[in-house]
């Protein structure tokens, strides 16, 4: 059956198309968004969800999505979704950074030069028929510091546009490297010395906890006198109020806004001043941003119903479209040995260790381990899944640690799950055969040989004559059927295991009388 997406919002239609050459069926609704509860009634039928700004998608509207596997923002902003709760029920968040990048850049741009040279009050001062040559006297910007805080995607393409207009750019970024800044012809520098060099500073920066007002009055007071300032990013990331006094006093010499603590912005602290420049958040509006970001969405949503891609995800380890397939297998892998790690898990956890060896390392381990964290979770919180469990083990304290190393062993990828609680450390090992099945092959550094079963019988023993017959004895006895057998131990004499498949569900009276035989420490029913 054919995934279905519903389109809440206005899209291009060259995207309704995209979806429907890839084999997904299209409900394009681009009034939805206005509607809740119109929107509550239908989500259900829906495989994803492909959104503007208009359509809320709140933790309530969620509750009846029981569906719904990517929600997909045609824009960078996510500000309309409940980003927890999509990731609580296993949702994938992707948005298109990218689409809109270039726009948003030349914006900035544009806004930098009417803020230098005055043009929204000589325009409307010349419109009203006065002739005020010698009123607006504007700056040049060649050879004037630029400084940019963020030097992301956006912010790398104005620092581009800014090193072509002759002037010296430098730059705030923690994760700016210093090769990436001398191929974009900008100095790195840090926050204060940007404050104090820059004659023009703009924002592209996220709104982090970090970044939340870091234009405040006391870093506007670290900046020289006459500085001008552009914000086309977030409009929280400045101080409104300060940033008011500071162009009143003529210590910000002008100022140029594109977007606002509050949206839509009908009254701010910053209308009204004659050396501010104000437009309604239109960083992303060109005809062919909103092209770009509509196709971009249709083509990563497609490209995760249909082929298990994932680009630009919000909550999840990107994976594309050639990696996909190869990580499927490994994925199950991970997720099931989490699994048997976790059933057999009863005490606090201080630790989990995912450790991939040969070809698996190379691959998006991101995305194993969150599988691995579901699969050691899901028995203790059944409702956990592979986009929530790194955040739930976050929220319980639980330290992850994630090795890779080349192959060591007898095969070529090897996953090993290893659990450390109060009283044990515990690993299970496993690896993909050439035929696609998973296979178990090491468990506590004992090697054995099994494929994972719906209903399994894991038992460690002391390794005695007698065992087996007494085992099968007690499953001959319940009327259980076994279906495979597999040994393993670690000398002779020693530390042995069985893990056994069963044709349907173990009773506790199996177990129990298991438990009994001599020699036997441990016996557990386990279900994959």
């Amino acid at each position: 059956m054919a995934p279905r997406v519903l389109i809440s919002d206005a899209l291009s239609p060259a995207a309704v198309q995209i979806f429907k050459d890839r084999g997904v069926e299209v409900e394009f609704q681009p009034n939805l968004g206005k509607d809740k509860d119109k929107l509550a009634e239908l989500i259900g039928q829906f495989d994803g969800l492909a959104i503007r700004s208009n359509t809320k998608v709140t933790a309530k509207l969620l509750e009846s999505a029981n569906n719904l596997k990517v929600i997909g923002r045609a824009g960078i902003g996510v500000d309309n979704v409940d980003i927890p709760a999509a990731t609580a029920r296993g949702i994938i968040v992707m948005n298109t950074p990218f689409g809109n990048s270039i726009t948003t850049a030349e914006h900035a741009i544009a806004m930098m030069f009417a803020v230098a040279r005055e043009i929204p009050a000589a325009d409307a001062s010349t419109q009203a028929g006065k002739w005020e040559k010698n009123r607006f006297m504007g700056v040049e910007i060649t050879g004037k510091t630029l400084g940019i805080i963020g030097c992301g995607n956006i912010g790398s393409i104005v620092a581009d546009r800014a090193v072509g207009l002759r002037m010296r750019v430098v730059a705030f970024d923690p994760f700016l490297s210093l090769e990436r800044a001398r191929d974009l012809g900008v100095e790195k520098v840090d926050l204060e010395d940007l404050l104090k060099r820059a004659d023009f500073i703009t924002l592209h920066t996220p709104l982090t906890p970090q970044t939340r007002n870091i234009m405040s009055a006391e870093n506007i007071a670290k900046t020289r006198k006459g500085v001008r300032i552009i914000n086309c990013a977030r409009g929280e990331l400045v101080d409104e109020a300060a940033m008011r006094e500071a162009l009143v006093s003529g210590h910000v010499a002008g100022g140029a806004f594109d977007v606002f603590s509050e949206e839509p912005a009908t009254s701010n602290p910053l209308f009204g001043l004659p050396n501010v420049v104000c437009t309604p958040h239109l960083g992303a509006s060109t005809t062919e941003a909103q092209e770009n970001v509509a196709l971009q969405v249709a083509e990563q949503m497609s490209d995760y119903l249909i082929r298990g891609a994932i680009s630009n995800a919000i909550n999840f380890p990107s994976i594309t479209a050639e990696e996909a397939p190869k990580l499927k297998p490994f994925i199950a892998l991970a997720e099931k040995l989490g699994s048997f790690a976790g059933q057999l898990t009863e005490t606090g956890v201080k630790k989990l260790t995912i450790t991939y060896e040969g070809g698996v390392a190379e691959l998006k381990t991101k995305a194993l381990t969150a599988a691995a964290i579901a699969g050691f979770l899901r028995p203790m919180l059944s409702d956990v899944n592979v986009v929530s469990a790194p955040i739930v083990a976050k929220e319980r304290g639980m330290v992850i640690d994630e090795v890779t190393r080349a192959a060591e062993g007898d095969y070529e990828s090897l996953i090993t799950v290893t659990v450390e609680t109060d009283r044990q450390t515990r690993s299970i090992s496993g690896t993909v055969f050439h035929d696609g099945k998973l296979r178990i092959v090491n468990i506590k550094g004992i090697s054995v040989d099994a494929e994972f079963a719906p209903s399994m019988i894991y038992v460690t023993n002391e390794d005695k004559p007698g065992f087996i017959g007494r085992f099968a004895g007690v499953i001959g006895e319940s009327g259980l059927n076994i279906a495979t057998f597999a040994l393993g131990r670690d000398a002779p004499g020693g530390s042995a295991i069985a893990l056994v498949q069963i044709d349907g569900d173990v009773p506790d009276a199996v177990l129990n009388s298991i438990q009994q035989i001599p020699g036997v420490n441990q016996a557990k029913a386990l279900k994959f």
